[in-house]
């Protein structure tokens, strides 16, 4: 006579986590497909356009450029100006740093996520930074009173609200910018954009005229890179803890 073995209880709590994460991220595309799913979605549509840009800023800093200011504007465009980079290699790495950074920012939430206590911590940070971002960054008077409502928002949620729920709302940010791209995929294959009422060269046009190669080419790499992101980060999240 055969007995089926159980599971072991870390098989079990991995997998826990890594169904409720699929189920919200379907739960984000079947939204986005919905008559007014990208107007429920908008505040979350802002937020990833705030991580593109600080994408493009913060990637200069670590190429040893300047930051100098960002921009958010309420159609969904955001503007981050930097320059000093120093080299092709250097700017096209500038101008990645964009459409990758709501996928690294995303996935960094997902695995922080992994417990209660961290959730309530990384959103006590997130409701700083944002706050650090209009005080060093920010110009435009929509950028500063969006961000400062989402900080507020992250701080009343991991004040008041209880640990199912600030692990959740973590959860859901981070699969919200982890799959923003998505929303944007035209983007990545075309050559402009038009960006607070000006039209300006797109990331992977910039990459293009720095490297060498078509944008649309760049832009499938972005896009191959950002899934590759999500898949690690949901990896390593749901991941048996030792």
């Amino acid at each position: 006579m055969s007995t089926a073995s159980p599971r072991s209880s870390s098989e079990t709590s991995a997998e826990h986590p890594l169904r409720a994460l699929l189920w919200v991220l379907a739960l984000i595309v079947v939204i986005w497909q919905l008559p007014y799913g990208r107007s429920i979605l908008y505040p979350f549509s802002l937020l990833a356009t705030c991580a593109h840009e600080l994408g493009h800023g913060l990637t200069a800093l670590l190429v040893g450029g300047e930051f100098s200011s960002f921009a958010l504007y309420a159609d969904g465009s955001g503007l981050a100006l930097w320059r000093g980079t120093g080299g092709r290699l250097s700017t096209a790495l500038v101008a990645a740093g964009g459409p990758l950074g709501p996928s690294i920012a995303g996935s960094l939430l997902i695995l922080l996520a992994r417990s209660s206590r961290q959730a309530r911590v990384m959103l006590w940070l997130v409701a700083g930074g944002l706050l650090a971002v209009v005080v060093v960054w920010a110009r435009n008077p929509f950028g500063v009173i969006f961000l400062v409502a989402c900080a507020l928002f992250f701080a009343a949620v991991a004040l008041w609200l209880g640990d199912r729920a600030v692990t959740f709302v973590l959860r859901l940010t981070g699969a919200l910018l982890c799959l923003s791209w998505l929303q944007d995929l035209d983007y990545l294959f075309t050559s402009s954009a038009v960006i607070g009422g000006r039209r300006h060269a797109s990331d992977t046009a910039v990459i293009a005229q720095a490297l060498w190669l078509p944008y649309w080419f760049w832009g499938g790499v972005i896009a191959l890179t950002s899934l590759a992101v999500l898949a690690l980060g949901l990896r390593l999240a749901t991941r048996p803890r030792r």
